[in-house]
């Protein structure tokens, strides 16, 4: 999986933007929490590419903070009740909810050398980045090959959310290099300490 960084770390990439809101969360896959201030979401919208680089994002403030997070809490809801088979009617109001908003409006301009680059064509709300965001959770949610391939990492540590997109569909963990590499290594330390 493509990873980009930020100075909150490692920035998982999921598939998805929804997913990646998720992955946000203190405690996913023994991480922190990402989204603990204003400045670390305003880095997160620009990594996840929410907003373009160079989008001055001034108005971003701890009750943006406050939104983004509680809609990755009703995303993940969602998601769990989807993979479990049970239902988060709450969860789904919420997301439908932010959902029905308008999103950002896009432009596409000249840039350096000329070539075209994609900008917002106002500054950015905090209502519109939600309901993009939510969105994409109700388009990943409403199609069906979408949602098959939506999984939850196996790893011993690790509850991330990820979109399996394998040829095969049999993908266990997140990252291969970071959950896939752990669980290997304790599977061969298992086999060492039985053999002596």
């Amino acid at each position: 999986m493509a990873a980009g960084t930020g100075s909150y770390g490692r920035r998982f990439d999921s598939g998805r933007i929804c997913l990646d809101l998720v992955a946000t969360a203190a405690g996913v896959s023994g991480a922190r929490e990402q989204l603990d201030g204003p400045a670390r979401l305003a880095e997160w919208l620009v990594a996840s590419r929410l907003v373009p680089e160079g989008t001055p994002l001034t108005s971003v403030d701890d009750t943006w903070v406050a939104r983004f997070r509680q809609l990755r809490t009703g995303i993940d809801r969602l998601m769990t009740a989807e993979l479990s088979g049970g239902r988060a009617d709450g969860a789904l109001e919420g997301v439908n909810t932010r959902a029905a908003g308008a999103t950002p409006g896009l432009r596409a301009v000249r840039g350096k050398g000329g070539v075209l680059v994609r900008v917002l064509s106002e500054e950015p709300a905090c209502g519109a980045l939600l309901a993009a965001v939510a969105r994409d959770a109700v388009e990943l949610l409403t199609d069906p090959v979408a949602r098959a391939g939506l999984r939850r990492c196996e790893g011993d540590a690790c509850r991330r959310l990820y979109l399996d997109t394998s040829r095969g569909r049999r993908r266990r963990w997140c990252s291969s290099e970071v959950c896939g590499n752990r669980e290997r290594v304790a599977r061969h330390r298992r086999r060492v300490k039985a053999v002596t």
